[in-house]
């Protein structure tokens, strides 16, 4: 809920969330519905109204899943993408195709196209009736001080005090500074002109998808939520900043696909300076990064924010157990070393896509389009995302780190839902046959049930304290196949903790307890 600074606040919180961005804003709510007490603090008085991410995947989906926000229950909001994107130079050949259809691991399309603003008011609905965390708006974080029991986060009308601060305070987080956490830059900049435009009742375009590799002006055209249309125009080296971000600059870039005045509404123009770069470390004594704060990258594959919800699902479950007493601080080391190795491959596969659009030299444009075009005639696979899963961490063995599956199941006869809906959430020990979870011990399971981690079998005798699921589409049966395993522990991120046999439940469990807790 939002407040006023007449209105009391507690001496010390558990978290002070320092930026109230969709990464701030998922993040307080993830740790007020796990019970802790979350102050936020956001220097601007209201949301910002404009569109800035666009696309989203089937992880992020998942994540938004996590708090109510599905995909399906939100159409207004976003709507799935079942094509390609397609990669064209000047002259309308096309490079490169990349197949952005069907359905990702967690159960939902791989590509979305959303509106942002909608969603985080949606979400700012969601923070609000969680009477545990407060948001102060118009309050500028200004100074930090770190002492042995956790930090005061100054503010430029108030000091408050917290056992854990989160920088989700953007690209140039004061957070970070103040922090003393370095970064690595991987020199990639460069200047575009975003463009979102409101198409009237009589201009329409097919629903695609598609970067123009032009020398005469690299583009971007896609869907940009329902309703809306997006695009960006490079930044040329003869013009400024200034020539580019212009109203007038904006409509004489739309015209040439049919946008103008007459049939369209331009909400918003703005030059952005496309960036790479990361954190060196993500945590420094009491205080944490997330979301571009720790990160930035090209929007080229469309996982700049979804690595900011992606960070917020990691730190979550592991800063609850921590200001529960059921970890040691410890644990959160294991948030940076996780989340950095799968940025940074996001990152640098972000840059790849924008090297080739990138290119005003037509001697390179006409080489690369030589190479593409040959590529593409023999018959190589286009570029595919990366699949690095979790740097070094809280995983063990040759699927730990791995990113979870989500099918659908059927519980008791009810009708067939998403398993994260069934069970009550995404951490699972999830077992071919129920036998195999018959000697779990009693304090295993405590402490499983303590971390959001449940029992879960797909066949077998009902125990009646472990439920037992039907696996509808075969979705569990062909991912314990291809994990080669009868057991597997997905953690409450839908990462893999670890995989096993038949008879191996009660020591993964216990192995998953044991390095949480900080006893092995």
């Amino acid at each position: 809920m939002e407040v006023e600074l007449s209105q009391a606040l507690p001496p010390r919180v558990d978290v002070v969330v320092v930026g109230f961005g969709p990464v701030g804003k998922l993040l307080a709510i993830q740790l007020g519905q796990r019970g802790h007490e979350v102050l936020v603090v956001e220097r601007y008085a209201g949301n910002y109204p404009l569109p800035r991410a666009v696309t989203h995947c089937s992880d992020f989906a998942r994540i938004l899943q996590s708090v109510g926000l599905a995909p399906s229950a939100i159409p207004e909001i976003t709507e799935p993408y079942d094509d390609l994107y397609v990669w064209r130079n000047g002259d309308g050949d096309t490079l490169v195709e990349v197949d952005w259809s069907g359905r990702g691991e967690s159960g939902w399309y791989n590509t979305y196209f959303f509106h942002q603003p909608t969603l985080e008011r949606r979400l700012d609905e969601l923070a609000g009736a969680l009477p545990n965390v407060r948001v102060l708006r118009g309050f500028e974080a200004v100074g930090l001080t770190p002492h042995e029991e956790g930090c005061t986060v100054h503010t430029r009308r108030a000091s408050l005090e917290a056992r854990w601060v989160v920088g989700a305070d953007g690209a140039n987080s004061q957070v970070r500074e103040w922090a003393g956490l370095e970064w690595h830059d991987e020199g990639y900049f460069y200047d575009w002109l975003v463009v979102d435009v409101k198409p009237g009742p009589g201009l329409s375009f097919p629903h695609v998808a598609a970067q123009a590799c032009d020398v005469r002006r690299p583009s971007t055209m896609v869907p940009g939520g329902p309703g809306r249309r997006r695009w960006e125009f490079m930044r040329l080296p003869a013009e400024t900043r200034e020539e580019l971000n212009d109203s007038a600059k904006a409509w004489e870039l739309l015209e040439p696909y049919g946008v103008t005045p007459d049939n369209a509404e331009l909400e918003r123009h703005a030059v952005y300076t496309f960036q790479a770069g990361w954190a060196k470390r993500w945590r420094a004594g009491r205080v944490l990064l997330a979301g571009d704060a720790a990160h930035l990258m090209p929007p080229f594959a469309g996982q700049g924010l979804g690595a900011g919800v992606r960070d917020v699902m990691n730190l979550a479950w592991k800063l609850d157990a921590v200001l529960r007493g059921l970890a040691p601080e410890a644990l959160l080391d294991s948030y940076g070393s996780e989340r950095r190795h799968h940025v940074e491959a996001f990152v640098r596969f972000s840059m790849t896509l924008g090297q080739v659009i990138c290119m005003t030299d037509a001697d390179e444009a006409a080489a690369r389009d030589r190479g593409l075009i040959a590529e593409r005639s023999a018959g190589s696979p286009p570029p595919a995302p990366p699949r690095p899963g979790l740097g070094p961490g809280v995983h063990r063995g040759q699927w730990g780190g791995a990113l979870a599956r989500q099918g659908r199941v059927r519980v008791a006869g009810a009708a067939p839902e998403f398993f994260d809906d069934a069970i009550g959430g995404p951490g699972a020990l999830v077992a071919r046959n129920s036998r195999s979870l018959a000697g779990l011990p009693a304090d295993v399971r405590s402490a499983l049930r303590d971390l959001r981690v449940r029992p879960v079998a797909l066949s077998g005798p009902d125990p009646g304290d472990v439920p037992v699921v039907e696996d509808v589409d075969g979705t569990y049966a062909a991912w314990l196949d291809e994990l080669g395993a009868d057991v597997v522990l997905v953690r409450p991120d839908f990462h893999v903790f670890a995989t096993g046999g038949e008879t191996s439940a009660a020591s993964l469990a216990a192995d998953f307890v044991g390095l949480v807790h900080g006893n092995l």
